[in-house]
C-alpha cells in the first residue's frame, strides 16, 4: 500500500477494512513532521514508515492521537518521536491496560473479529501511555505549516481530538463522526455539535478515520441527516 498525497503538506497511508486499520496521516513541515494516530500494531506502524521512506519522507517527530480506540493507539510503543493525546485519552488507555492485566488478553481479543485478525499470529498486545498530554488545544508550528490539535464534542467517543492543518485547510477527524462501539448508535445532539464545529472551521477537505477524504458538505450532511 502506498501513501496518498491529499494536499501540499499532508499524506495519508490508507485505511484497511479487513483488520479495521484506520488512515494514518503524515504532515510535513520544513522543520518538523507530525503523524496522526499510531495504528493497530507495531506491524501497522512499520508498514506506514516503510511507505514514508519510499517517498523520501523522514519519520515523524510527533504523533498525535485522535482517540483511545485500539486501532488508533496500539502501535504507540513502536512510533518514532513523541506521542501526544488529550487527558481523557490517556485515562482510557490506562483503563484498557488495567483490564487486560486483570482479565487477560482474551478479554480484549474477543471485542471484535478485526482485533483477532490483527493479532492472530500471537503478537503481543502492548498498551502504551502517551509521552505528553494536553487539555483544550495545542498548536504546532512545523515550519511553513501550522497545525492545531483540539478536543471536540463528538458522537463516537468523549475523548475526540481533531487535527486542523491550517495552511492546507484540511481537517483530520479520526472516527469522531461515527456512533459508539459496539452498537454504533449516534447521539444526534453530539452529532449536531460536531457539525457546528466543522462548519466553523470551514475546511476544504475532511479526512475520516476509515474512509477516503470528503468535502465538508458531505460530512456535515451525514452528521445532520445520516443516510437520508
Amino acid at each position: 500500500m502506498r501513501l496518498e498525497k491529499i494536499s501540499e503538506h499532508v499524506w495519508v497511508y490508507p485505511y484497511e477494512e479487513r483488520r479495521d486499520r484506520p488512515n494514518l496521516s503524515y504532515i510535513h513541515g520544513d522543520r518538523w513532521n507530525l503523524a496522526v494516530d499510531a495504528g493497530h500494531s507495531r506491524e501497522h506502524v512499520e508498514e506506514f514508515y516503510e511507505a514514508l521512506k519510499e517517498e523520501g519522507l523522514s519519520l515523524p517527530d510527533i504523533t498525535v492521537i485522535t482517540h483511545w480506540h485500539w486501532d488508533h493507539t496500539l502501535g504507540m510503543h513502536a512510533v518514532n518521536g513523541l506521542t501526544i493525546s488529550n487527558e481523557k485519552t490517556k485515562q482510557y488507555l490506562e483503563d484498557l491496560r488495567k483490564k487486560i492485566k486483570d482479565q487477560g488478553v482474551e478479554s480484549f481479543l474477543d471485542l471484535d473479529e478485526s482485533i483477532r485478525e490483527e493479532y492472530k499470529d500471537g503478537k503481543s498486545v502492548i498498551v502504551t501511555m502517551p509521552d505528553m498530554i494536553f487539555t483544550g488545544e495545542m498548536m504546532f508550528d512545523l515550519g511553513g505549516c501550522k497545525v492545531r490539535a483540539f478536543e471536540a464534542l463528538a458522537p463516537h467517543t468523549d475523548d475526540s481530538t481533531l487535527i486542523e492543518v491550517i495552511s492546507d485547510e484540511v481537517l483530520i477527524l479520526g472516527d469522531c463522526t461515527g456512533g459508539t462501539f459496539p452498537d454504533w448508535k449516534v447521539d444526534q445532539a453530539l452529532a449536531e455539535k460536531l457539525a457546528q464545529t466543522i462548519e466553523s472551521i470551514d475546511p476544504k477537505l475532511c479526512l475520516p478515520g476509515h474512509y477516503s477524504p470528503l468535502s465538508k458538505e458531505i460530512i456535515i450532511q451525514d452528521l445532520l441527516y445520516g443516510e437520508d
